[in-house]
This record gives C-alpha cells, sequence and structure tokens, in this order.
C-alpha cells in the first residue's frame, strides 16, 4: 500500500531558510511532499532517483510517513485543469470567504498543490507565501501572481482553468 508522508519541523525549516543545503534532487522531492500525495505520486514527479531521495529525507529528519492508504483511482495531471471546478467544488466557495483562525486554508492547499503540480519547483517561493496568507486581502494578490506565472510558463488554458477555480469572484489581469 502507498505511504502519504508530511514534512516535519526540520523540513519547514528548511524551506524556509535552507540551512542544510540539501541537494537539488533532494530540495526538489522536499518541495512535493505535501502531507498528501503518496510515495507513489511521488516516485513519478521525481523519476530520478527517487526512492534514493524519499530514504534520505526521511533518514535525514525532513519527511515521515504519516499513513499508509489503498490505492485511489488514477489521475491524469492533465485532469487539474481540465476540469477545475469539478475536482473541488468547495474551493471556490471560500475565495471570498471572511479572516480568522483556519482563513481559506483549504482554498490554499488547494492552490498551493494546483501551482506546484502546474510548475514543480519553480512555485515554491509563491507557495509558500500562499500558505502564509492570513485572509483574502494577502491571498488576493498572491493567487494573482500564480494566475500571472500559469500564463507565462503554462499558457493561457492553464491560466484560465486556474483563475476559473481561484479567482472567479475577481477580475483577473
Amino acid at each position: 500500500m502507498p505511504t502519504i508522508y508530511r514534512k516535519t519541523a526540520k523540513g519547514h525549516a528548511e524551506m524556509a531558510t535552507r540551512a542544510h543545503r540539501l541537494a537539488p534532487r533532494l530540495r526538489q522531492m522536499l518541495i512535493v511532499v505535501d502531507g498528501q500525495r503518496s510515495d507513489d505520486d511521488l516516485r513519478r514527479m521525481i523519476a530520478q532517483q527517487a526512492d534514493e531521495a524519499l530514504r534520505a529525507l526521511v533518514d535525514g529528519g525532513f519527511i515521515e510517513a504519516i499513513s499508509t492508504r489503498a490505492p485511489a483511482p488514477a489521475r491524469p495531471a492533465a485532469a487539474v485543469v481540465a476540469a477545475p471546478a469539478a475536482a473541488a467544488p468547495s474551493a471556490s466557495a471560500p475565495a471570498g470567504a471572511g479572516t480568522g483562525a483556519g482563513f481559506g486554508e483549504q482554498l490554499k492547499r488547494d492552490a498551493v498543490r494546483t501551482l506546484t503540480d502546474q510548475l514543480g519547483p519553480m512555485a515554491e517561493s509563491l507557495a509558500m507565501r500562499i500558505e502564509k496568507a492570513r485572509d483574502a486581502d494577502e491571498l488576493r494578490p498572491l493567487l494573482e501572481q500564480g494566475h500571472r506565472y500559469l500564463r507565462e510558463l503554462r499558457g493561457s488554458f492553464a491560466a484560465t482553468a486556474f483563475a476559473d477555480r481561484f479567482l472567479a469572484d475577481r477580475a483577473t489581469a
């Protein structure tokens, strides 16, 4: 059965500070570990020496196994872009939600995952800022920046799908 990994406190600290100066392959693997993807998903994302990278991150205390689960039905990577509204209907609802503890956590997770899936390590800095957003006023410009990145790097189709899902109630540039 696939194993789900998440970043430890040391892993989050490494993302923020780069204090341990991980090799690029290990850092790339650390970036995509999100507590939702299985080891099989991670292997597909990091084709070269994925098992060794996972083992090194576990041994180094950067990630930890949190569960094993039965394999979910395979979802093509394009499904995130092709059917954004159906993928997470609740994700677009909280886009204009209020403030306070737990503000738009699911929306932020979904946006980070979408950007990471589409842009890989290039989304790292933006993803970290999205995760830290405390309210809609902080989140909006970051989502708009993600939209611009996708338009520039993945094309108008990916950017439009992102905007429809995460910026639906806002004007997009």
